[in-house]
């Protein structure tokens, strides 16, 4: 199993709305797409505004072929319209198991 940790960095202040978007409209196909959701978070210490999403996944070749069912999906590109302006940067990172 691999876990994709993503980062969202939004404008001061738009957390709460960008949580309320995605709950709304960005989950539904994000879950039914991607399946694993291992947590939704939100940052209180270090850098604020920021969301993290931990997604699961059987292995490289599953995340590819899910993220990109994600990004033809029509639902899930009417979310990304309604929270683009709210986002100031974006990050990602792979994690492996670092024992077997």
């Amino acid at each position: 199993m691999i876990v994709e940790e993503r980062n969202y960095l939004v404008k001061a202040g738009t957390a709460a709305k960008y949580a309320q978007l995605w709950a709304e409209h960005g989950r539904e196909p994000q879950v039914r797409i991607l399946g694993n959701l291992l947590g939704f978070y939100v940052t209180e210490v270090g850098e604020l505004n920021t969301l993290v999403y931990l997604w699961g996944y059987e292995g490289p070749d599953d995340r590819a072929r899910r993220r990109a069912e994600l990004a033809a999906d029509p639902d899930f590109a009417t979310f990304r319209a309604e929270v683009r302006d709210l986002l100031v940067r974006q990050s990602n990172r792979i994690l492996t198991p670092a024992l077997p």
